[in-house]
Protein backbone atom coordinates (compact mmCIF):
# COMPACT_ATOMS: atom_id res chain seq x y z
CA UNK A 1 0.00 0.00 0.00
CA UNK A 2 1.12 3.32 0.04
CA UNK A 3 -0.31 7.04 0.63
CA UNK A 4 -2.13 9.44 -2.07
CA UNK A 5 -0.92 8.01 -4.79
CA UNK A 6 -0.19 4.93 -6.50
CA UNK A 7 0.51 3.19 -9.49
CA UNK A 8 -2.85 3.06 -10.86
CA UNK A 9 -3.14 7.05 -10.11
CA UNK A 10 -3.82 9.36 -13.61
CA UNK A 11 -2.15 12.29 -13.97
CA UNK A 12 -2.76 15.83 -15.65
CA UNK A 13 0.33 17.88 -16.30
CA UNK A 14 -1.17 21.39 -15.98
CA UNK A 15 1.86 23.13 -17.97
CA UNK A 16 2.81 20.49 -19.70
CA UNK A 17 4.42 22.39 -23.17
CA UNK A 18 6.70 24.53 -21.21
CA UNK A 19 10.11 23.64 -20.47
CA UNK A 20 9.86 22.19 -17.00
CA UNK A 21 6.72 20.72 -17.43
CA UNK A 22 7.44 19.01 -21.03
CA UNK A 23 10.93 17.91 -19.01
CA UNK A 24 9.37 16.32 -15.96
CA UNK A 25 5.97 14.70 -17.96
CA UNK A 26 8.83 12.91 -20.12
CA UNK A 27 10.77 11.89 -17.04
CA UNK A 28 7.66 10.38 -15.54
CA UNK A 29 6.45 8.49 -18.25
CA UNK A 30 9.41 6.81 -18.64
CA UNK A 31 8.87 6.04 -14.66
CA UNK A 32 6.00 4.26 -15.73
CA UNK A 33 3.57 6.80 -14.36
CA UNK A 34 0.27 6.97 -16.18
CA UNK A 35 0.16 10.75 -17.34
CA UNK A 36 -3.66 10.72 -19.05
CA UNK A 37 -3.73 14.59 -20.14
CA UNK A 38 -1.99 17.72 -20.11
CA UNK A 39 -3.49 21.00 -19.85
CA UNK A 40 -2.08 24.10 -21.62
CA UNK A 41 -4.89 26.83 -22.50
CA UNK A 42 -5.09 27.25 -26.37
CA UNK A 43 -3.50 24.13 -27.12
CA UNK A 44 -6.03 21.18 -26.52
CA UNK A 45 -6.65 19.16 -29.18
CA UNK A 46 -2.49 18.63 -29.46
CA UNK A 47 -0.62 15.80 -28.34
CA UNK A 48 2.26 15.91 -26.31
CA UNK A 49 4.92 13.91 -27.53
CA UNK A 50 2.67 11.97 -29.69
CA UNK A 51 0.84 10.23 -26.63
CA UNK A 52 -0.78 12.94 -24.00
CA UNK A 53 -4.06 14.29 -24.73
CA UNK A 54 -3.42 18.39 -24.03
CA UNK A 55 -6.80 19.93 -23.22
CA UNK A 56 -7.61 23.68 -22.50
CA UNK A 57 -8.89 23.24 -19.09
CA UNK A 58 -8.17 20.69 -16.55
CA UNK A 59 -12.30 19.96 -16.19
CA UNK A 60 -11.98 18.79 -19.71
CA UNK A 61 -8.90 16.94 -19.03
CA UNK A 62 -10.49 15.32 -15.92
CA UNK A 63 -13.98 14.13 -17.54
CA UNK A 64 -12.30 13.28 -20.75
CA UNK A 65 -9.53 10.74 -19.16
CA UNK A 66 -11.08 10.25 -15.78
CA UNK A 67 -7.67 12.13 -14.32
CA UNK A 68 -7.88 12.94 -10.09
CA UNK A 69 -4.64 14.39 -9.52
CA UNK A 70 -2.88 17.08 -11.11
CA UNK A 71 0.96 18.66 -11.24
CA UNK A 72 1.13 21.97 -11.32
CA UNK A 73 4.57 23.35 -13.90
CA UNK A 74 2.99 27.29 -14.30
CA UNK A 75 4.74 30.01 -13.73
CA UNK A 76 4.44 32.03 -10.27
CA UNK A 77 2.13 34.84 -11.61
CA UNK A 78 -0.35 31.72 -12.69
CA UNK A 79 0.21 29.35 -10.15
CA UNK A 80 -2.38 29.91 -8.00
CA UNK A 81 -5.00 30.23 -10.43
CA UNK A 82 -4.09 27.15 -11.84
CA UNK A 83 -3.89 25.52 -8.11
CA UNK A 84 -7.68 26.36 -7.94
CA UNK A 85 -9.08 25.40 -11.70
CA UNK A 86 -8.10 21.93 -10.34
CA UNK A 87 -9.92 22.57 -6.98
CA UNK A 88 -12.92 23.80 -9.33
CA UNK A 89 -12.69 20.38 -11.42
CA UNK A 90 -12.64 18.53 -7.98
CA UNK A 91 -10.24 16.67 -8.49
CA UNK A 92 -8.47 14.68 -5.62
CA UNK A 93 -5.31 16.39 -5.27
CA UNK A 94 -2.91 19.18 -6.63
CA UNK A 95 0.33 18.81 -6.41
CA UNK A 96 2.55 22.46 -7.14
CA UNK A 97 5.84 22.67 -8.00
CA UNK A 98 5.90 26.32 -8.84
CA UNK A 99 7.81 28.39 -6.11
CA UNK A 100 7.97 32.43 -5.58
CA UNK A 101 4.24 32.26 -5.81
CA UNK A 102 3.04 35.23 -3.84
CA UNK A 103 2.02 34.90 -0.14
CA UNK A 104 -0.68 37.03 -0.87
CA UNK A 105 -1.94 34.91 -3.84
CA UNK A 106 -1.52 31.94 -1.80
CA UNK A 107 -3.78 33.37 1.32
CA UNK A 108 -6.35 33.64 -1.27
CA UNK A 109 -5.98 30.24 -2.46
CA UNK A 110 -6.32 28.74 1.00
CA UNK A 111 -9.29 30.42 1.63
CA UNK A 112 -10.86 29.18 -1.84
CA UNK A 113 -10.43 26.04 -0.50
CA UNK A 114 -12.28 25.80 2.56
CA UNK A 115 -14.54 22.83 2.65
CA UNK A 116 -13.46 21.63 -1.08
CA UNK A 117 -12.60 18.19 -1.30
CA UNK A 118 -9.21 18.41 -3.22
CA UNK A 119 -5.99 18.08 -1.28
CA UNK A 120 -2.86 20.10 -1.96
CA UNK A 121 0.91 19.25 -1.40
CA UNK A 122 3.02 22.41 -1.93
CA UNK A 123 3.59 25.20 -3.57
CA UNK A 124 7.57 25.03 -3.99
CA UNK A 125 7.73 21.44 -3.22
CA UNK A 126 9.65 18.42 -5.04
CA UNK A 127 6.31 16.23 -5.17
CA UNK A 128 5.48 12.46 -4.29
CA UNK A 129 7.21 9.45 -5.31
CA UNK A 130 5.46 5.81 -4.66
CA UNK A 131 7.78 3.63 -5.41
CA UNK A 132 6.91 0.47 -8.24
CA UNK A 133 7.70 -2.72 -8.34
CA UNK A 134 9.95 -2.43 -11.48
CA UNK A 135 13.48 -2.27 -12.14
CA UNK A 136 14.95 0.73 -9.94
CA UNK A 137 11.52 0.73 -8.92
CA UNK A 138 9.89 1.80 -12.02
CA UNK A 139 6.43 0.82 -12.57
CA UNK A 140 5.45 3.13 -9.47
CA UNK A 141 4.15 7.00 -9.32
CA UNK A 142 6.23 10.02 -9.84
CA UNK A 143 4.44 13.05 -9.82
CA UNK A 144 6.83 16.16 -9.21
CA UNK A 145 10.24 16.79 -9.75
CA UNK A 146 11.86 13.74 -7.29
CA UNK A 147 14.95 11.72 -9.35
CA UNK A 148 13.04 8.40 -9.72
CA UNK A 149 16.12 6.30 -10.19
CA UNK A 150 17.27 6.59 -6.47
CA UNK A 151 13.82 5.05 -4.82
CA UNK A 152 13.27 1.37 -3.84
CA UNK A 153 9.88 -0.41 -3.21
CA UNK A 154 9.61 -0.57 0.89
CA UNK A 155 8.35 0.26 3.83
CA UNK A 156 9.72 3.58 4.83
CA UNK A 157 7.90 6.59 4.49
CA UNK A 158 9.23 9.80 4.26
CA UNK A 159 7.81 13.56 5.24
CA UNK A 160 10.14 16.68 4.22
CA UNK A 161 9.82 20.43 4.03
CA UNK A 162 13.20 19.80 2.31
CA UNK A 163 13.68 18.75 -1.59
CA UNK A 164 17.24 18.28 -1.67
CA UNK A 165 17.29 16.63 1.77
CA UNK A 166 14.09 14.19 0.27
CA UNK A 167 16.76 12.97 -1.90
CA UNK A 168 19.48 12.85 0.13
CA UNK A 169 17.14 10.96 2.64
CA UNK A 170 15.87 8.69 -0.01
CA UNK A 171 19.26 7.94 -1.35
CA UNK A 172 20.67 6.54 1.95
CA UNK A 173 17.52 4.49 2.39
CA UNK A 174 18.37 3.03 -0.82
CA UNK A 175 22.12 2.15 -0.57
CA UNK A 176 21.20 0.28 2.79
CA UNK A 177 18.74 -1.57 0.38
CA UNK A 178 16.06 -0.36 2.40
CA UNK A 179 12.80 0.77 0.14
CA UNK A 180 10.27 3.55 1.23
CA UNK A 181 6.24 3.39 0.85
CA UNK A 182 5.78 6.99 -0.27
CA UNK A 183 8.45 10.41 -0.08
CA UNK A 184 6.30 13.42 0.23
CA UNK A 185 7.51 16.82 -0.25
CA UNK A 186 5.14 19.31 1.78
CA UNK A 187 6.83 22.60 0.45
CA UNK A 188 9.32 25.13 2.05
CA UNK A 189 6.70 28.37 1.56
CA UNK A 190 5.31 30.27 4.34
CA UNK A 191 1.67 29.14 3.10
CA UNK A 192 1.11 25.78 1.91
CA UNK A 193 -1.34 22.96 1.60
CA UNK A 194 -1.11 19.22 4.00
CA UNK A 195 0.88 19.79 6.56
CA UNK A 196 3.38 17.39 7.72
CA UNK A 197 0.90 16.47 10.74
CA UNK A 198 -1.25 15.34 7.83
CA UNK A 199 0.65 13.37 6.35
CA UNK A 200 2.51 11.85 9.41
CA UNK A 201 -1.23 10.65 10.21
CA UNK A 202 -1.52 8.99 6.74
CA UNK A 203 1.74 6.93 6.56
CA UNK A 204 0.67 6.06 10.72
CA UNK A 205 -2.91 4.86 9.40
CA UNK A 206 -0.92 3.08 6.70
CA UNK A 207 -0.43 -1.04 7.12
CA UNK A 208 3.10 -1.11 4.74
CA UNK A 209 4.62 1.69 6.15
CA UNK A 210 7.02 0.26 9.14
CA UNK A 211 8.55 3.36 9.68
CA UNK A 212 8.79 7.28 9.35
CA UNK A 213 11.53 9.55 8.44
CA UNK A 214 10.44 13.60 9.33
CA UNK A 215 12.79 16.43 8.34
CA UNK A 216 12.06 20.04 8.85
CA UNK A 217 13.61 23.19 9.08
CA UNK A 218 13.10 25.91 10.89
CA UNK A 219 10.18 28.75 10.52
CA UNK A 220 6.45 27.95 11.44
CA UNK A 221 5.22 25.51 14.16
CA UNK A 222 4.41 22.22 11.92
CA UNK A 223 7.29 20.16 13.38
CA UNK A 224 6.16 20.92 16.50
CA UNK A 225 2.77 19.95 16.29
CA UNK A 226 3.57 17.00 14.27
CA UNK A 227 6.20 15.92 17.29
CA UNK A 228 3.17 16.88 19.88
CA UNK A 229 0.97 14.18 18.20
CA UNK A 230 3.70 11.78 17.59
CA UNK A 231 4.00 11.56 21.50
CA UNK A 232 0.34 10.76 22.12
CA UNK A 233 -0.52 8.63 19.25
CA UNK A 234 2.12 7.21 16.53
CA UNK A 235 2.57 3.35 16.66
CA UNK A 236 6.23 3.10 14.41
CA UNK A 237 9.77 4.21 15.14
CA UNK A 238 9.85 7.75 13.95
CA UNK A 239 13.52 9.24 12.98
CA UNK A 240 14.01 13.25 12.45
CA UNK A 241 15.98 15.91 11.38
CA UNK A 242 16.02 19.74 11.37
CA UNK A 243 17.55 21.88 9.16
CA UNK A 244 19.35 25.96 10.20
CA UNK A 245 20.52 25.04 13.48
CA UNK A 246 23.33 27.84 12.80
CA UNK A 247 20.45 30.65 11.13
CA UNK A 248 20.36 34.03 12.36
CA UNK A 249 17.22 35.17 13.70
CA UNK A 250 15.26 36.92 11.13
CA UNK A 251 17.08 35.98 8.13
CA UNK A 252 15.78 33.59 5.64
CA UNK A 253 17.55 31.05 4.79
CA UNK A 254 16.45 28.59 1.48
CA UNK A 255 12.78 28.24 1.87
CA UNK A 256 10.53 31.62 1.89
CA UNK A 257 9.07 29.59 5.58
CA UNK A 258 12.72 29.20 6.75
CA UNK A 259 13.02 32.10 8.96
CA UNK A 260 13.38 32.58 12.82
CA UNK A 261 10.93 35.42 14.09
CA UNK A 262 9.92 33.64 17.48
CA UNK A 263 11.37 31.19 19.84
CA UNK A 264 8.99 28.10 19.19
CA UNK A 265 10.40 28.32 15.45
CA UNK A 266 13.78 27.70 16.33
CA UNK A 267 15.90 24.08 15.24
CA UNK A 268 16.67 23.87 19.18
CA UNK A 269 13.26 24.19 20.26
CA UNK A 270 11.95 21.61 17.06
CA UNK A 271 14.83 19.26 17.91
CA UNK A 272 13.85 19.92 21.69
CA UNK A 273 10.07 19.20 20.71
CA UNK A 274 11.18 16.09 18.98
CA UNK A 275 13.71 14.11 21.65
CA UNK A 276 10.13 14.87 24.19
CA UNK A 277 7.95 12.99 21.74
CA UNK A 278 10.72 10.20 21.42
CA UNK A 279 11.58 10.71 17.94
CA UNK A 280 15.27 9.74 17.62
CA UNK A 281 17.32 13.22 16.39
CA UNK A 282 20.51 12.53 13.32
CA UNK A 283 22.61 14.84 14.54
CA UNK A 284 24.14 15.24 10.78
CA UNK A 285 21.82 14.96 7.20
CA UNK A 286 24.24 12.31 6.31
CA UNK A 287 22.94 10.51 9.71
CA UNK A 288 19.18 10.76 8.90
CA UNK A 289 18.54 7.19 7.43
CA UNK A 290 21.03 5.30 10.18
CA UNK A 291 18.90 6.71 12.70
CA UNK A 292 16.07 5.31 11.85
CA UNK A 293 17.69 2.10 10.81
CA UNK A 294 18.95 1.70 14.58
CA UNK A 295 15.48 2.24 15.78
CA UNK A 296 14.29 -0.34 13.71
Amino acid sequence: MSILVDPSTRVIVQGITGHFGAQHTRLSLAYGTRIVAGVTPGKGGHLFDDQVPIFNTVREAAQATGGTVSVVFVPPPFAADAILEAVDADLDLVVCITEFIPIKDMINVKRAMRDRKTRLLGPNCPGIVTPGEGKDSHGGCRIGISPGYIHKKGHIGVASRSGTLTYETVWQLTQRGVGQSTCVGIGGDPVHGTSHLEILQMLNDDPDTHGIILIGEIGGTDETEAAAWIAEHCKKPVAGFIAGATAPPGRRMGHAGAIVDSEDCTAAAKIAAFREAGIAVAPTPSDIAETLLKLM
